[in-house]
């Protein structure tokens, strides 16, 4: 059997295309990619530079108001590969400095800090224990 050693990419539903866009750009520094439209959806590419790709999807048919529940079948969270705290650290400063809100760094000897994106996707910040 084949292993899995990498995922070619994350698609989110978001509510609306744009705004996650400019929070996607602003929040984790990804550059827009591609866009791409279907019958009754659009998607934009957000491009890291370390060659994550994290696809934002509009759907015709997300109801008005839709927020995202981690409790329902599907999705909880990104999680961020971090080497240590001190790049968790600096994810927070970056969050800091573009006004955006983020959990507190856990206590050691965890590693985590967590932000909600403009539909609550919670993305985390993680480094294993002992980095």
């Amino acid at each position: 059997m084949p292993t899995i050693e990498a995922f070619s990419h994350v698609t989110l539903t978001v509510r609306d295309l744009e705004s996650s866009v400019a929070w996607y750009a602003r929040a984790l520094g990804m550059t827009r990619g591609p866009d791409m439209s279907g019958p009754g959806w659009r998607r934009t590419l957000m491009l890291a530079a370390g060659g994550v790709v994290i696809g934002l999807q509009a759907h015709d048919r997300t109801p008005e108001g839709d927020r995202f529940d981690e409790t329902r079948v599907g999705l909880d969270h990104l999680s961020i590969a971090c080497k240590d705290r001190a790049e968790i650290e600096e994810w927070i400063a970056e969050l800091d400095g573009a006004g955006l809100a983020h959990s507190t760094l856990s206590a050691a000897p965890a590693n985590v800090a967590t932000c909600r994106d403009p539909d609550g996707i919670a993305i985390e910040f993680f480094a294993p224990r002992g980095a």
